[in-house]
């Protein structure tokens, strides 16, 4: 579905992603947005996320500091940078300015890896309920955007959230316990979570995280052949 001529509004986002709907642009200068609701949708299971051994010993050695919320316009606006590995994005201004305002209402969240004063990775997504919806991500040092998603689903968890939707499902998500599911298992899923009453909280202590992601590296550990 296109959305042509037509001025969205923030409401008008959040009763899309209610009904299994989400924008993209064609690219990062198009001047209008599509609405998809994929056949299959990407998510990630809360109580199912694979951390490598590896990513695990840099969650607990990085001197890189993970804080969520501090300065979203500055994420999304790398988010949406055009770069030489990415020269095209699905980020365009109207997406950029709709996410800014959820955010500022409260409803839209980032996870950022902070460099001291440099903004050296993270990722973005909107909360509804106890579903959260990743939009993208973004990394200018190594490793910045996996450790904002073991945060991001540490943070998750911790705040009663269930459903963690990634949208599509990329190679790069499936290593870590991503799969696919039909239209019709997801909407099911979104109804059910939608509904709980769960709580971004952007000041979660930072060892309350790790303790958190700690369990989840015990809980990979036990799975792994």
């Amino acid at each position: 579905m296109s959305a042509r001529n037509l001025h969205l509004t923030p409401d008008m986002i959040l009763r899309a992603y209610r009904l299994g709907m989400f924008p993209m642009a064609e690219t990062r200068h198009s001047r209008h947005l599509h609405f998809l609701d994929p056949e299959h949708r990407g998510i990630l299971p809360l109580d199912g996320f694979h951390l490598p051994r590896r990513l695990f010993r840099t969650l607990r050695t990085t001197p890189l500091e993970i804080v969520s919320n501090r300065d979203f316009p500055s994420l999304i606006a790398a988010c949406a940078a055009e770069r030489a590995v990415r020269p095209e994005t699905w980020i365009n201004p109207e997406i950029e300015r709709l996410f800014v305002e959820l955010h500022y209402r409260g409803h839209a969240h980032s996870i950022e890896v902070w460099d001291g004063p440099r903004l050296v990775g993270g990722l973005y997504g909107l909360a509804i309920g106890g579903a959260f919806f990743g939009e993208s991500m973004v990394s200018f040092v190594r490793d910045a955007s996996k450790l904002a998603l073991a945060h991001l689903v540490a943070r998750l968890r911790l705040s009663g959230f269930t459903l963690l939707d990634t949208q599509f499902l990329t190679t790069h998500l499936a290593r870590f316990g991503a799969h696919e599911v039909s239209r019709a298992h997801y909407h099911a899923l979104l109804a059910e979570a939608v509904a709980i009453p769960a709580r971004w909280n952007a000041a979660l202590d930072p060892a309350t995280i790790m303790h958190d992601i700690e369990a989840m590296r015990s809980k990979s550990s036990e799975d792994s052949p």
